[in-house]
């Protein structure tokens, strides 16, 4: 095939991967007029606990502490910002000091902080502070929002326990969570409602293979 041809034909598939993936294949523009986050503050049921980590893109973040045992639910939200009930357009400007990030309602009975902290690490790219993969921009920042004295104190453990794998220093924040908004309905559990989508995304912005390239270094 000409050159040119093959650039063409390149594309055409990116660009209609990208449509794909926005939301081309259903109503993208009503999905985008619904009004913005909705704060989350009512406290999880007695004897669970909550626990908020910005990973880049929530719908992997999502997805990934999904796995884990002990995790009753997830949610993906916009924390970390200035401006009440955002919504996603306006958190992809980087303008309103959001982070996309996931609310985790665990069973400490089941799956302690400090586990899910290390399945934090295993998950991010804790090299880069304003962006994670093909993701650029703060509202991508890789963070820990501790809800709690002693969750701050284990996430400040934890990672000083990860920098000493590494040479390259470590930029994730640690910080006190604040308002937690609510994603719109959309977003919430995107790898189960949209799998083909969503593994087409995941595996398009070099996801995993960055993070087996950090795994290796270590």
């Amino acid at each position: 095939m000409h050159p040119q041809r093959w650039l063409l034909v390149t594309a055409l598939a990116l660009a209609t991967g990208y449509v794909w993936l926005s939301g081309g294949l259903v109503d993208i523009t009503s999905m985008h007029a619904q009004q913005g986050g909705t704060a989350v503050q009512a406290p999880p049921k007695p004897g669970l606990a909550v626990a908020t980590f910005a990973a880049g893109c929530f719908w992997c973040t999502e997805a990934d502490f999904d796995k884990v045992p002990g995790v009753v639910s997830t949610m993906s939200g916009y924390t970390g910002g200035k401006v009440a009930n955002p919504t996603y357009r306006q958190v992809t400007t980087g303008q309103t000091g959001h982070a996309e990030a996931v609310q985790v309602v665990f069973d400490p009975a089941e799956v302690s902080y400090e586990a899910l902290l290390d399945h934090f690490w295993r998950n991010v790219d804790p090299f880069v502070a304003h962006r994670q993969f093909c993701d650029v921009g703060n509202q991508y920042r890789p963070e820990i929002f501790f809800h709690t004295e002693a969750q701050r104190a284990a996430a400040d453990a934890s990672k000083a326990r990860v920098q000493k794998m590494f040479r390259q220093p470590i930029v994730v924040a640690i910080t006190p969570a604040g308002p937690f908004y609510r994603a719109e309905e959309y977003h919430q559990d995107y790898y189960k409602k949209n799998s083909a989508q969503y593994r087409f995304y995941r595996f398009g912005c070099g996801r995993d293979r960055r993070l087996e390239e950090i795994g290796a270094s270590k």
